[in-house]
């Protein structure tokens, strides 16, 4: 912890004084072009993975990057996500997961986990990706473990479109969903349009689509 403790003094000293500026604008206000949405895995930075200020980024962490199907239930992703596209009025949402994901892990073995029946119940929103890749067949647990987690990621993007605030600003074209994969030990992202459920490099993907 006193690593932390450190930190945080350090950037009261030197980093907050050299970004004085930003801070006093933000101060009272926010808007993010961008809600973030990726694991809660304590190796992923999204602001330093994408080179962000704070203020750009909206970010929703959580085992999975899991996003559930909208319902009359209210929970803290579904109400993060309404008040991201409905107030703040992001432009882009970003479903981010990443290699060697501790949840991924889970899904595939949801039986090991009866003493957490939570997390249990959780990861049962991400059990259809199992299924997708049972289906189309892997090679091997690695490659069985990267499908899940790709597939996982393109799963949560449809769970996105059941939230009318969602639905409705994609139909209006305001809004804009991305696909994207992190590889923990590269630092690579790879993105998806879902059309043929496959992950290409980000700059190959995006210069695609123009």
């Amino acid at each position: 912890m006193d690593h932390i403790i450190n930190g945080v003094l350090s950037f009261q000293k030197n980093i907050f004084p050299a970004h004085q500026k930003l801070f006093d604008e933000l101060a009272t206000q926010q808007s993010p072009e961008v809600l973030f949405i990726t694991c809660s895995d304590s190796r992923i930075d999204p602001n330093l993975v994408t080179q962000s200020q704070p203020g750009d980024l909206f970010i929703c962490r959580n085992a999975g990057n899991i996003v559930p199907p909208h319902s009359k239930a209210t929970g803290g992703m579904t109400a993060s996500i309404e008040y991201a596209v409905a107030v703040l009025g992001v432009r882009h949402i970003v479903v981010c997961g990443h290699t060697d994901c501790g949840a991924m892990k889970g899904v595939l073995n949801l039986d090991a986990l009866e003493e957490l029946p939570h997390v249990k119940e959780w990861l049962g929103h991400s059990r259809s990706a199992v299924e997708v890749v049972k289906v189309l067949g892997s090679s091997s647990d690695t490659d069985q473990l990267k499908r899940v987690t790709e597939e996982n990621i393109l799963q949560q993007i449809q769970h996105l479109k059941t939230h009318p605030v969602v639905a409705s600003r994609l139909a209006t074209g305001q809004l804009q969903l991305h696909a994207w994969m992190y590889d923990i030990e590269s630092g690579g992202v790879c993105c998806s349009d879902g059309k043929n459920r496959s992950f290409e490099s980000i700059e190959g993907f995006y210069q695609s689509l123009g």
